[in-house]
């Protein structure tokens, strides 16, 4: 399957401080991928590297096709009506689907006579993403598109990404501190964790590729020699441990398949996991 995105041992780096490092990823065509990672990681780096807006320290990043991208603050000129910030993105992109972009701004009963400055968050987030999606882009980068939005605007602006995907050939990545944003909508996953890769793949396929085990503390040794441990949580004499393949067990543990906010926060809570062999090949 061919890649909408690539990066390949790609380092970032602000003076002295390394953003991003050795990260290597790729993220296949058609895919809807989410972005995970605590403030700083380096979703927004990752992202600003991939559309050209930043030059890599090391390694490099590829996107083959056409590539649009919306900002967190989704700048857009307030003084402008919607119509007028059509007609500016007409005339500053040679590649432009006016008739698209106006047709989903009516379905979606956004006014265009109205100035920007007097919309709703979930409308403004609707106005930038149609933007983005007038010029026909292979890649649509949405960093943190459902910030400060309420639940419904989330419900709706995730709604209509979806849509689009449906509609047309469309690879997505979109970045996201909320799991449950994510969980119906996205079908791979990317995990950032102080500028290192953590994990990368198709969810379904990382899901099943992970257990939690939950018994006593003194299974934990002889499991973890078995069994890559990406993370584990003591209560009392109890252990839940999140570990990666499918290991024979001691019969004394309870078993079950890991959930995307588990498998999300036991990565986040284990740095050093991203050193383990084969990690960031999971699920690619």
């Amino acid at each position: 399957m061919s890649a909408a995105l690539e990066a390949t041992g790609l380092g970032v780096r602000y003076r002295r401080a390394w953003a991003l490092r050795e990260c290597s990823l790729s993220v296949p065509a058609g895919r809807v991928a989410a972005l995970v990672g605590p403030n700083g990681a380096g979703k927004t780096t990752l992202m600003h590297a991939a559309v050209g807006l930043l030059r890599p320290a090391r390694g490099e990043v590829r996107v083959p096709g056409q590539v649009a991208f919306v900002a967190q603050d989704k700048p857009l000129y307030e003084g402008f009506t919607v119509a007028e910030m059509l007609t500016f993105g007409r005339r500053m992109n040679a590649q432009w689907d006016g008739h698209a972009a106006t047709d989903r701004l009516g379905r979606l009963g956004v006014p265009l006579g109205r100035k920007v400055g007097g919309l709703s968050g979930g409308q403004r987030a609707q106005v930038a993403i149609t933007l983005a999606l007038a010029r026909r882009p292979d890649l649509l980068v949405l960093d943190e598109p459902l910030a400060n939005l309420d639940p419904l605007a989330r419900h709706d602006v995730m709604r209509t990404i979806m849509a689009e995907v449906a509609e047309r050939e469309l690879t997505v990545l979109l970045s996201s501190h909320v799991v449950s944003d994510l969980e119906e909508t996205c079908d791979w996953l990317i995990v950032l964790n102080g500028g290192r890769l953590q994990v990368s793949g198709d969810i379904e396929d990382l899901l099943a590729g992970h257990l939690v085990l939950t018994g006593p503390v003194e299974l934990a040794e002889a499991t973890a020699a078995r069994a890559p441990v990406v993370d584990a949580t003591r209560s009392g004499r109890q252990i839940s441990l999140l570990v990666r393949g499918a290991p024979a067990l001691d019969p004394r543990w309870q078993v079950r398949r890991a959930g995307l906010e588990e498998l999300v926060m036991g990565y986040l809570r284990s740095p050093e996991s991203a050193a383990l062999p084969g990690l960031a090949e999971v699920g690619a």
